[in-house]
Formats: structure tokens, sequence, C-alpha cells
């Protein structure tokens, strides 16, 4: 039986290693799943962030995708994920003035079914983190659909939007955007909407939020979804 990918790909004459990416796909997909019983100290979590041509998420296209790991509680400089993906068509000036990302990079970007098989290939089984999943998480469900016919629904995410304001409840109302809680641990960005700088400071806002989590008894992964969801519980009231 001939699975989406290998039918995609079939369709796809012009990718010249068609063979190749099929047996890395399967590759990845057989890989076990992350233990979430395990504590955050003894994880890998992949912290990402992504630039895009626009905020509609139907309309709009997943430009770049930029990722940094965690690894047993500490950022790792060493273990980074910076691409850019092949538009065929470049995004709107005032879209480039915000992610840095210009149109030249853009044309020559990497294949679209490449970068996102790399990214697969980085994340492994881990779980992954944001700052405000959904829009993330959106975007890259689309681009995997249309490019490797494959998605990450079952991939468990912490979505430090629900997180921060569920471990410190008296900045909640005060403090909803990532720079907001940023600013609130004194976190520096030099290089906002470039996405591996902001998955950065997305890591170390995690790990200022851990210190919090840890002094709660809140060791393990499975403790920071269910913390997360009651939160969005409780708001959703």
């Amino acid at each position: 039986m001939i699975n989406a990918l290998t039918r995609f790909l079939r369709q796809s004459p012009a990718h010249p290693r068609a063979a190749s990416l099929q047996k890395r796909f399967e590759a990845w997909r057989a890989l076990p799943a992350a233990n979430s019983r395990q504590t955050v100290r003894d994880s890998r979590i992949v912290v990402l962030d992504v630039e895009t041509s626009g905020l509609n998420l139907r309309k709009d296209r997943l430009i770049a995708i930029g990722a940094v790991a965690i690894v047993q509680g500490r950022i790792m400089l060493n273990d980074t994920f910076d691409i850019v993906l092949r538009q065929e068509q470049v995004s709107s000036k005032s879209n480039i003035l915000i992610h840095g990302i210009a149109g030249g990079k853009q044309r020559s970007g990497t294949e679209p079914a490449d970068a996102l098989m790399q990214f697969l290939e980085y994340i492994g089984p881990d779980p992954l983190l944001a700052f405000h999943v959904a829009f993330d998480q959106t975007m890259l469900e689309k681009s995997m659909k249309t490019w490797l016919q494959t998605d990450l629904r079952k991939r468990p995410w912490i979505d430090l939007a629900y997180l921060a304001p569920a471990l410190y409840r008296e900045q909640a109302l005060s403090h909803r955007t990532l720079d907001d809680w940023m600013q609130l641990f004194h976190i520096h960005n030099q290089r906002r909407h470039d996405a591996v700088a902001d998955a950065l400071a997305t890591a170390e806002l995690f790990l200022c939020l851990n210190k919090k989590c840890e002094q709660l008894g809140k060791y393990t992964l499975d403790s920071l979804y269910t913390a997360e969801r009651q939160y969005r519980t409780l708001i959703a009231q």
C-alpha cells in the first residue's frame, strides 16, 4: 500500500531525493514517543518559533523555523535549528521589515519538503514548547500537510502563554505577550522577530518559570501539561 508521502513524492519528479526523503520520514515516524512522566531535568525539550508571510492562518505561508533545545534543564546553544523555506512568491516589503528575511534569501531557501524533514529529524520524539502555540502549530501543520502529508497533532506541546499566568496569577491580567513576560524576568532579545532569537528568549522564559514549578513540586512534563490545562479551563469558564 502506497502511503500519502510516497504518492506525493511520485507526483513531484522535480524533487531529486524522493527515495531518501521517504526513508528518512519512515525512520522519524518509527521513533518511540517521549516519556511525559520524565522530569524536565531528565528531558530534551525543543523550543521553537516561526516566521511567516503574515498573520492570516489560512492564507499566509511558513517562511522560517528557528529552534533551540533545552537538555537536562539547560539551554544548549550547540543544539539549535535555523532554516528558511524556499518561497515561490516573496512576502511583502512590510512583512520583510518585521522578520528581516530578504527576498533573495526567501527565493534561495531550502526546498520545503527537505526543510520540514530536517526539522522533524531535529525534534526527534521530543516535546515542543512555544509562546502562543496555536499560531506556530497551525502554520507548521499546514506546511507539513502540504509538503510531507503528515502532521504533529499527537505531539505534546507546552504553551508558555498559558503556563506563565498559571504560575504567576497576580501578573496574569497585565502580562499577555512574550515581550511582557520577557520584561518581567529581565530577558533581553536584541533580534526580536528572528526565529532563533525568539526561540532562545522563549527558552530563557521557560527556565525562569520552571524554577517556580520546582518550588511548587511540579517536576515532570506531565505536571506542566496539567498546570497549563487547568489554567485554560479556568479562563474558559
